[in-house]
This record gives C-alpha cells, sequence and structure tokens, in this order.
C-alpha cells in the first residue's frame, strides 16, 4: 500500500501556537466584508458587519521574519458597537499604535509631520502595512486559545528597533511611508502646520 493511501504513520501535525508576549514584524491585510456607512467616512467597502450590528475592521496579520515567520494570526479591530463606544476606541487606539510603529512615530510626537502620518484617506491605507506588534491569546468561538494581534510596539518600546530589523526608527519611517502609506505624509502635513487637526476627515481618520 501506497503512502497515499494509509496515512497511520503520517507525522501528527504540529503547530503550537505562537507563545503569548513574543514580540513578532507583521504586515496587515484588511479582509474586505463589504459594508460602508458614508456618515462615518466608512467607503469602499473595507468594514464588516457582523450579525449583531458591530462593525469592524477584518484584520490577517503575516509574521514576516524570524522563528514565526510566514504564521498568520487574525483580530477584528472595532470600528463600532451597539454597546457603547469602547468597542470603536479600541479600535482607533489600535490603528494609531501600527501607525505610529510603522512610522516610526514617537506617541508623544504632537509635530506637523507626526500628527498627518496618523491621518489616512480610506481604511485601504491600512492594507498592507508593516509594524512590530505583540502576540496576544483569546478565546475563540469553541473556547480554545488562539494567538491574536492586539498591541502594536511603537518606537518608545526597548526592543522596537529590533523588531523592526533597521538600523533606527527614522529608516524603518522612510522605508514604510514609501511601502505602505504613499504620499500621504507628504500630502497632509502643510494643512496639519496650519490647521491643527486636519480638516474634512471623519473623526476615526483624526
Amino acid at each position: 500500500m501506497s503512502t497515499w493511501n494509509n496515512f497511520n504513520d503520517a507525522e501528527n501535525p504540529a503547530f503550537s501556537l505562537i507563545p503569548k508576549g513574543t514580540l513578532v514584524k507583521v504586515r496587515m491585510t484588511i479582509k474586505p466584508g463589504g459594508y460602508n456607512d458614508a456618515n462615518q467616512g466608512w467607503l469602499h467597502g473595507w468594514a464588516t458587519r457582523g450579525d449583531t450590528g458591530a462593525v469592524y475592521l477584518n484584520g490577517e496579520f503575516v509574521v514576516m521574519e524570524g522563528k514565526y515567520a510566514r504564521r498568520k494570526l487574525w483580530s477584528l479591530i472595532g470600528l463600532y458597537s451597539a454597546k457603547g463606544p469602547t468597542w470603536g476606541q479600541m479600535g482607533r487606539s489600535f490603528i494609531k499604535g501600527a501607525l505610529n510603529s510603522a512610522l516610526g512615530l514617537h506617541p508623544d510626537d504632537m509635530g506637523a509631520t507626526a500628527q498627518a502620518g496618523r491621518c489616512i484617506s480610506s481604511f485601504g491605507d491600512l492594507d498592507g502595512l508593516i509594524f512590530a506588534a505583540q502576540v496576544d491569546w483569546e478565546k475563540d468561538g469553541y473556547g480554545q486559545d488562539k494567538a491574536v494581534i492586539k498591541m502594536p510596539i511603537m518606537p518608545d518600546h526597548p526592543q522596537y528597533k529590533e523588531v523592526m530589523g533597521a538600523g533606527s526608527a527614522a529608516s524603518s519611517a522612510s522605508s514604510a511611508v514609501s511601502a505602505a502609506v504613499p504620499a500621504l505624509v507628504a500630502q497632509a502635513a502643510q494643512t496639519a502646520a496650519h490647521a491643527g487637526p486636519v480638516a474634512g476627515r471623519p473623526t476615526w481618520a483624526q
């Protein structure tokens, strides 16, 4: 009997979870859910609306380098919940942290260029964003542990440069701007310098 008829001697699957607390460099992909709300500025079908009415971004995160390279994790980035503002606030904090991490922006930097870097024109700007993050665990629908991405790692973290794999936060920012959010800072910096928060953007993008 060939190996493709008898699987008794095949190796058992060995796919342990990435340990909780592990720092990884990830590329985020947003799976479009087809939901739009022009009043919120949620356009182009990037958002997903769940059965409970909650709205979120469906994020997939691929580890770029190191021991867990090519491993995938999934997390929801909250936009709205009928239960209250917490879900959306958590989502806004996550996106802000991811932008800070990708662009090498210190979280306390409120200069014009930094403020412009934290503004996006569409959720599509987040698709393909590369940043540092910490692995966490949560329960799936069957009560089993699963590895997720909940916390971006920003330049004020002592291991940020090591995880991003660049010589400095500034060089990380330069490459991230060109690869992840092309022309965003250059386009918005002048407006931010003269008018504070970028005018005309929905509140989630400020």
